[in-house]
């Protein structure tokens, strides 16, 4: 209990930065439509975000190299709150762009500094429980933040100061913390072509995991405005997505230590698709059936990051766990990048369910590649744990990596 009190300022920094950020992606995509921008458009910012997110995953650990743990978090939690406040003054959609990549850029750059934070206090013994604690901070914040939506204005400037205030909150709990700043950790290096020579199927996977939650995040409140949602209920879709994600950790890990994960990641691909046809066929079922159609889309699909994950370390060694978390988080930030552009121009060109194809598309591919793959080579008799993996930081392997070794 006295740890988990030592890390109740980082926490509640988490909390404060997931509820912003966490509502603004929704909230740009219905802004966006409020002010008649092109559905490209709107997925642009999606985009853009994730350039942000990436840019800031590969500098946040050089940038607490020259300045500090303390100051680098306040330099991207300034950004994010710019880009906030600035989107109701130049309204433009390629000036939100801008806008977006700095929120982005916020995100990748807090998460790295909070992640490495725990990473110097945390020991064996505390590791687990410190992890646990902040996987519920994040995932249940993430909800909050979808739910947020449901009040936030959209293309109101109150909307958007109101994100801004709680941004800048974040800054009081880690700042006005009385523990002493860590040594600052090196930077992992990025090596892209580890995770394609360990796993190929993880890496494959992780690109699919990507495509689907961007999109979803980013385009998602596009795709509830088209079926005839209101605000409310798009706050709702979106979180019952979240819900369903999260939901689905415990079962899903439990299958994936108890069976090959290669047929794991081929049954949730499965599942992931008929959830695809579930959920447009919802969209004539009323509100009720939507709902419970996002949550099952968000229970087939959100595991599949983590379960890549755990199939890729199941081929390397403790020394190259950090670097291997690294490369999978830099696939994953690759495929968010393009995912909400693409999914919003297919909206465009095909209606609404244009979305879940594209998604289902993907996740036939992952189910091909898959199976050839198990056909190359056989999976390894010693296995690591499942471990959730947040899609946070470069950084997350050094939380994460000795939580999956066994005994």
């Amino acid at each position: 209990m006295r740890l988990l009190i030592s890390f109740a300022a980082l926490f509640l920094s988490v909390i404060l930065l997931q509820l912003s950020s966490g509502a603004l992606g929704p909230l740009d995509a219905l802004s966006g439509l409020a002010l008649d921008f092109s559905r490209q458009q709107i997925g642009i910012l999606g985009s853009a975000h994730f350039l942000g997110f990436f840019i800031g995953c590969w500098w946040a650990p050089r940038l607490m190299g020259s300045v500090g743990h303390s100051r680098a978090f306040a330099a991207f939690t300034a950004a994010g709150a710019i880009g906030l406040l600035a989107h109701m003054l130049i309204v433009d959609a390629y000036a939100w762009a801008v806008m977006r990549i700095a929120s982005g850029l916020c995100v990748a750059g807090c998460y790295t500094v909070i992640e490495a934070w725990l990473q110097a206090k945390v020991t064996n013994a505390t590791r687990g429980r410190t992890m646990g604690v902040y996987r519920v901070v994040d995932m249940g914040a993430s909800l909050v933040a979808q739910l947020f939506i449901g009040v936030l204005e959209p293309a109101s400037y109150v909307s958007y100061n109101l994100l801004a205030i709680i941004c800048c909150a974040a800054l009081l709990p880690l700042t006005l913390t009385t523990v002493r700043q860590p040594e600052t950790p090196s930077a992992p290096r990025q090596r892209p072509r580890q995770a394609a020579a360990r796993s190929p199927q993880a890496a494959a996977g992780v690109v699919v995991a990507a495509q689907c939650s961007a999109s979803i995040s980013m385009v998602g409140p596009v795709y509830g405005q088209e079926v005839g949602l209101t605000t409310g209920q798009i706050a709702w879709f979106m979180a019952a997505f979240v819900f369903g994600g999260a939901v689905a950790q415990y079962p899903i890990g439990w299958l994936a230590d108890k069976h090959d994960r290669r047929w794991v990641l081929i049954w949730l691909s499965g599942a992931a698709m008929l959830s695809c046809a579930v959920t447009v066929g919802a969209a004539g079922l009323g509100t009720a059936g939507i709902m419970l159609a996002a949550g099952f889309f968000g229970l087939t699909t959100s595991p599949i990051y983590s379960a890549a994950a755990a199939h890729a370390h199941d081929f390397a060694d403790s020394s190259e766990r950090v670097e291997l978390s690294a490369a999978l988080m830099f696939y994953f930030a690759l495929g968010a990048i393009a995912a909400p552009f693409t999914a919003s121009a297919l909206i465009d060109a095909f209606g609404p369910p244009a979305l879940f194809a594209m998604i289902a598309v993907g996740h036939a591919g992952l189910i091909i590649f898959g199976l050839a793959r198990m056909r190359a080579r056989a999976t390894p008799e010693t296995r690591t744990r499942y471990v959730y993996a947040p899609r946070t930081s470069f950084l997350i392997g050094r939380l994460t990596g000795r939580t999956r070794e066994r005994d």
